[in-house]
């Protein structure tokens, strides 16, 4: 499969092609709403089947949910309790596929440590439980792709882990699921889609749907780079829009057959060797589940689980959230983990569908789709890790309602089939990455990140190096990262702006101390010539990442969601200079 770059060039080839959809001939079969994951997997599983697709997005690709999540891919150990069967075996089939084949270069096998607290009953309980998971696993049709699980006695957890307090537990389980870094992995999506023909397009705002009659025959799109607005035709169009559900439906006129309730969640980021562990935990608390996650030289702890009614682009973490989470690690760990050793901060929201239960963690975690007035499905609810059976069950809706494409038959789904860019001799270059040291003049460690973020694709990357060996050098603020990451992040990644490259393309947002603000005019720099910024453009991208980290900052100082929010608010989007 040709590798193909989001580019500037491609996204404004994307934009004329959409465009060009009013004239005879030229409407597209499918047009998708919403660069998150299910957006981007929806565009993905039409363009295989070989229809001419359209993907909008109205800020950046995984900007919403899809870049603020655990970062797992796994089966929901406690859905289990909730008799949800076949939602966990639908989750761990689509774990192994992702961990073997559609993407090994992004999703890794993790373990957890999960302490057991009661003697007796709760072993054979939780045992039993995790026994079922691995079997459901297996018997998804498709290996595991993790090992399984053990039990521990408590000095073999604490070997495992030594910041378990030795009265946290009396003894414990071990058993594996998958982590993702989310962000990368949906723009690893939206630009496979691209290499298969689908027209991908970030910052291209849906403000209306095209209707005749009672039928919906398109959408009305907002460049918000350019100001230009102009119609998209299509045969169907595909609301993939997560908690924006109901405002994109609501463009149709129509209330729709369900609804999405937003429920915020949010996550702490604290430096490796605060922890001592060699393995992540999973913890139970009041209300869920709280995860302690290895993620390189970082953890994550999460996650909270509360209802949000306020923005929804930029959801807000209080200082009650964060305590919140630090009570309940240091509740078990030691030592304690305190506001100073937090390095990093993000909410996001996930898509609940809305039922009769007072508690969005008791609301459904499973899809819906539904084709709610002609020509416009909706896909709403789910879990990230089942992203590549909600597209296909959007694009069967829409493909049932096409029918026939140019007189023949639309072939059925094949993305169980597809692997993203990147995964492709990814194992290959791992078993070479000696070699690739020696003839790139980079440290083995450093090929082993760039393959773990690029897979295959890393010989795009060490070409700008080949062309300017400047690009080699770590960024002075970030040295996790090397200035060939900023530049191919906006020549093939799709970023737009510096808060793109910063918060999804790396995690330098939220993996370093000063939240990036020591990267930022380097990175702003590096990316000009590129995007075609001017001096003052520089400027100004750089002045609204420091905005933004100074509300983000303020935000995490407020007693609750409201005064949050509001100090969130503070930071505007960005806006081109035209």
């Amino acid at each position: 499969m040709r590798s193909v770059a989001l580019s500037p060039a491609t996204r404004e080839h994307a934009l004329g092609a959409l465009a060009a959809t009013t004239e005879p001939g030229g409407e597209l079969d499918v047009l998708v709403v919403g660069g998150g994951v299910v957006g981007s997997g929806s565009a993905l599983d039409a363009a295989t089947r070989g229809l001419a697709v359209g993907l909008v997005e109205a800020r950046d690709f995984a900007s919403g949910t899809s870049s603020r999540s655990s970062k797992l891919i796994h089966g929901g150990l406690r859905y289990l309790e909730m008799l949800d069967f076949r939602l966990v075996a639908e989750a761990l089939q689509e774990r192994g596929l992702l961990i073997q084949k559609l993407a090994p270069h992004l999703i890794k096998p993790v373990p957890f440590v999960y302490p057991l607290q009661g003697r007796g009953w709760e072993r054979l309980y939780a045992g039993s439980g995790v026994a079922l998971y691995d079997t459901l696993g297996l018997l998804s049709g498709r290996a595991r792709g993790v090992p399984h699980h053990r039990h521990l006695t408590r000095r073999g957890a604490r070997r495992i882990v030594p910041a378990l307090k030795k009265d946290a537990l009396v003894g414990a389980l071990q058993y594996y699921d998958a982590q993702v870094d989310d962000a990368r992995h949906t723009m690893f999506i939206a630009r496979t889609a691209a290499a298969y023909g689908a027209q991908v397009a970030s910052r291209a705002r849906v403000v209306g749907l095209l209707k005749e009659g009672e039928r919906v025959v398109g959408a009305q799109v907002h460049d918000l780079e350019s100001g230009r607005v102009f119609d998209v035709r299509a045969r169907q169009v595909v609301n993939a829009t997560g908690v924006w559900t109901d405002e994109t439906q609501a463009l149709a006129g129509e209330r729709g057959q369900f609804h999405v309730r937003a429920s915020k969640g949010i996550h702490l980021v604290v430096p490796r060797d605060r922890i001592r562990s060699e393995s992540g935990l999973i913890l139970r608390t009041e209300k869920s589940v709280l995860f302690i996650i290895p993620w390189g030289r970082h953890w994550i702890i999460g996650t909270t689980d509360t209802d949000w009614a306020l923005d929804l682009a930029h959801p807000a973490a209080s200082a009650a959230d964060i305590q919140y989470l630090l009570d309940h690690v240091n509740a078990v760990i030691a030592p304690a983990l305190t506001q100073e050793d937090v390095e990093g901060v993000y909410a996001g929201l996930r898509p609940l569908l809305s039922g009769e239960s007072e508690s969005t963690s008791k609301l459904s975690r499973e899809h819906a789709v539904a084709h709610t007035v002609p020509g416009l499905v909706v896909i709403a609810g789910g879990k990230y890790t089942t992203y590549r059976v909600m597209a296909k069950d959007a694009i069967d809706a829409a493909v049932n309602a096409l029918e026939t494409v140019n007189g023949k038959k639309v072939p059925k789904s094949v993305t169980d089939d597809i692997p993203l860019l990147g995964a492709e001799g990814y194992h290959a270059l791992w078993n070479a990455r000696s070699q690739l040291a020696r003839r790139s003049g980079l440290h083995e460690a450093r090929i082993e990140h760039l393959l773990d973020r690029y897979g295959s694709l890393i010989h795009e990357v060490l070409a700008l190096i080949e062309d300017d060996p400047t690009l080699r050098e770590p960024l002075a603020g970030a040295s996790d990262h090397i200035r060939a990451e900023a530049v191919y992040a906006v020549s093939h990644e799709g970023a737009r702006h510096l808060d793109d490259v910063l918060a999804r393309r790396t995690r330098i947002s939220i993996a370093t101390f000063d939240r990036g603000i020591g990267a930022a005019e380097e990175v702003a720099r590096l990316v000009a010539p590129v995007l075609g910024w001017s001096d003052e453009q520089v400027a100004r991208e750089v002045e609204h990442y420091l905005k933004r980290v100074e509300a983000e900052r303020e935000s995490q100082r407020m007693p609750d969601d409201e005064t949050a929010d509001a100090a969130r608010m503070g930071a505007p989007e960005i806006v081109p200079v035209r």
